[in-house]
Order: structure tokens, then sequence, then C-alpha cells
């Protein structure tokens, strides 16, 4: 009798720890051929030690190396606009101004380069790089077939960060 629970225990866990998938595979696929999508960011994973022992160090925290992040950040990609809004975790190597609004990684570019490729895995890569912004940035997405993806952002004044995510399309 304690068998069949256990097995049925863990039957139960293997089928609530399947892939939830985000978007069908056509749309998908479409979005990513127009290059048109939005990227959700739900968790933020800094690279720096320094900030994980700040983290760990306030009242009531166990950070360690994920943040789950509030709803509303990400990016919007269109073929003319690219809008950024990701929270920053880690050191800046040029202080930003006093103004609050100014923090994370939040900006809009019009004039935008993406490179388009396949991981060995066959998963889309694309590296979006904006020319119009005074910060260099290098935006590094991996799209699963899921619909949910991996960005990594670098920078020429900033430790690189990673977040987790899925994408959605705009069906308006």
């Amino acid at each position: 009798m304690r068998r069949l629970i256990v097995l049925f225990t863990f039957a139960l866990l293997l089928l609530s720890c399947g892939s939830q998938n985000y978007l069908d595979s056509a749309t998908l696929a479409s979005a990513i051929e127009k290059k048109e999508f939005d990227f959700n960011a739900t968790k933020a994973f800094p690279m720096g030690g320094d900030v994980i022992g700040i983290l760990n160090s306030m009242p009531n925290a166990s950070a360690g190396r994920i943040l789950n992040l509030d709803p509303g950040y990400g990016f919007n990609l269109k073929k003319d606009l690219l809008s950024v809004s990701l929270p920053y975790f880690g050191r800046a190597y040029n202080s930003n101004p006093a103004d609050a609004s100014k923090g994370g990684i939040r900006f809009e570019s019009k004039e935008f380069f993406i490179k388009e490729s396949k991981t060995k895995k066959g998963n889309p890569l694309l590296v979006i790089t904006p020319k119009d912004q005074q910060t260099s940035y290098t935006l590094t997405l991996e799209i699963f077939k899921n619909g949910s993806a991996f960005l990594s952002v670098s920078s020429n004044d900033r430790q690189p960060i990673s977040y987790d995510g899925n994408i959605s399309v705009d069906t308006r």
C-alpha cells in the first residue's frame, strides 16, 4: 500500500512538472519571422556574486541566484521600434542620473539591427543591437519551442544580466 502511495505521488509530480506552452508553434514561428512580439521577463539572474551577497544580507531575504519579477518587465519588438523596460541588479561602471525613472535598462530605439541564427538544438537565436543609444547594448534572445525564452543583456558600462520569460503576441 505504501508503495502504491509513493508511486502515485511520484506520477502526480511528473505530470505537474510538464512544460507549459505559452504559444502554439505556428503563431510563434510567424511572430519570429515578422520580428514583432513581446518578451515578458519573469525571473532575473544577476551575474555578480556581490549582488547576491547584498540581497541575501537583507532581512527576510533568501534571494539565491534567481529573482522573481513582477509583471510588466520585458521588451516590445516591432519592425520600427524596440521598447525595453527591464530591472537591473548588478554593478554599473557609469552612474545614472539621480532621476529614479532612469534606473534599470530602459530605452526606446528606432534604429536597431537584428541578427537571426539557430542554436545547436535548433532554437531561434536573435541578437538585437540598438544603434541610436548612448550606451551600447546587446540583447541576445533564445526562443524555445514552447514560447519560453532566455534573454542575456550585455552593455559597455554594466555587468551582464540574464532574464527568463516568455514570448507573447499582440492579437489586436
